[in-house]
Formats: structure tokens, C-alpha cells, sequence
């Protein structure tokens, strides 16, 4: 090779590797054997997930999840952001004398109740657990 000539580097695609499946996530957006990625194709990709996600979210801000203590004694209602909507407190357990259990039957009820929260998110993940959403849908 001389001074004059471009130093360039030739892709040759002799195809997949041995062993390696035939279709691949660039084949699917029209990169392999086509010289580049599909950039229209990705485009429409992001697209459709930020639809998906947008869905997802309004879906959670719908929800109402119910979580409840001491045999239903202490019931809340949270959204699917986890926002607290509701307390309903059943007035036989409202002791003056005995306020710490009625605020442990609250925690109770407000845990049970993230935990379906959790399970409708999770339901809900547009990437269906391939990453998750973790913290982008409100949940802990």
C-alpha cells in the first residue's frame, strides 16, 4: 500500500457466523445484507413504544388498587402511580388509648395494597421485563 492511497476498511458479509441464527435484531431493521440500518424503521420503533408506554401510564393512573389489615379493619386505595386515594378506618379499632396500632394497621394496609400496585405494573411494563420500567411508572 502507498502514501497515496485512502486507508479504508472493506465490510465484507459473508453472512451469519456458523452457529449464529439467521435473523437478528438488525436483519429485522433491514441491516444485514442491506448496506445500513433502516433508520425509518427504528424511528417507527421508538414510536410505537413511546405509544406503548404512554398507554401504559394511563392505564396505572386509571387503576385503583385496594390493600387492607386487620381482617379489613383498615382498607386504602391507591392508584397505579401509588398515589394514596382513600382511607377507610372501620371506628372499632380507633383506640385514643392505642393510636400506634392503628397506625401499624395503615402501614399494613398501604403495603398490601403497593404490592398489587407492583403486580399491575409489572403487568403493564411495555417492555415486558426486559429491563422494566423500574421507577418511570411511579412504583418504589
Amino acid at each position: 500500500m502507498s502514501d497515496d492511497e485512502p486507508i479504508l476498511a472493506e465490510i465484507v458479509d459473508d453472512g451469519p457466523a456458523e452457529g449464529a441464527p439467521a435473523e437478528d435484531a438488525l436483519a429485522a431493521l433491514g441491516g444485514a445484507g442491506t448496506g445500513g440500518l433502516d433508520l425509518g424503521a427504528m424511528m417507527q420503533m421508538a414510536q410505537d413504544m413511546g405509544d406503548r408506554m404512554a398507554q401504559a401510564q394511563e392505564r396505572l393512573s386509571q387503576a385503583r388498587v385496594d390493600g387492607s389489615a386487620g381482617g379489613g379493619v383498615v382498607t386504602v386505595t391507591l392508584d397505579g402511580h401509588l398515589h394514596l386515594l382513600r382511607v377507610d378506618i372501620d371506628p372499632s379499632v380507633v383506640d385514643p388509648d392505642d393510636v400506634a396500632m392503628l397506625g401499624d394497621l395503615i402501614v399494613a394496609a398501604w403495603t398490601d395494597a403497593q404490592a398489587g400496585v407492583a403486580r399491575l405494573q409489572a403487568e403493564s411494563d411495555p417492555l415486558g421485563g426486559m429491563g422494566g420500567l423500574d421507577g418511570l411508572l411511579g412504583g418504589a
